[in-house]
């Protein structure tokens, strides 16, 4: 039910965002991201492209036009995730609702599952990541764990336009290839994958 699946490499692992252009063309050119993105506001990275698909309408909604692959090190998103609290109460996660505030309290990322979503964005049974820095998290994102960052707006255009046109086929091989990610046990359990 609850799986990430991801972009990775032995060393580094593809987040998505989306932005204006005003910020993203600054975060391509300077190969992290700079003034007009605030550190001062929580940031989600998606490891789903569809999802992430899903969230900005495969780049067409305001402020999210342009479609951005961060590559990460793998070191930083466990770290992020070990330090992670569901946003919301789970009562099959936490031994009460104190315990889970305490955490929410003093925690600088958040995680919340989603349904993951089709090449129509449909929801699927299944459940996608998206991760919430906010904090010291923030700064660590952009100045130690960004390897790359890459604008893959022509690629989601082009693949909504296989979808629009019926070649279903032809827009799922144009996907990135994203595989289950060996999440370590105490992390797993920490997020609530399984």
């Amino acid at each position: 039910m609850r799986q990430v699946r991801a972009d990775y490499d032995a060393a580094t692992v593809v987040v998505y965002q989306a932005y204006s252009a005003e910020i993203a063309e600054a975060a391509v050119a300077a190969g992290t991201f700079v003034a007009p993105f605030s550190r001062e506001r929580m940031t989600w990275i998606k490891p789903s492209f569809l999802w992430m698909m899903y969230r900005c309408g495969w780049g067409s909604k305001p402020g999210q036009e342009r479609v951005l692959a961060v590559t990460i090190t793998r070191s930083g998103f466990e770290w992020a995730l070990w330090q992670s609290c569901l946003s919301h109460y789970v009562p099959d996660m936490y031994s009460d609702q104190r315990a889970w505030m305490a955490r929410l309290r003093t925690s600088p990322v958040r995680v919340q599952w989603d349904p993951e979503r089709d090449l129509h964005h449909r929801p699927l049974a299944h459940r996608s990541l998206q991760v919430g820095l906010g904090g010291p998290a923030v700064g660590l994102y952009v100045d130690r764990w960004i390897t790359g960052i890459r604008d893959v707006t022509p690629e989601a255009r082009r693949i909504k336009g296989l979808v629009a046109d019926g070649k279903l086929d032809a827009a799922a091989r144009a996907l990135p290839v994203e595989r289950p990610y060996p999440l370590p046990s105490e992390i797993a359990r920490v997020i609530g994958a399984g």
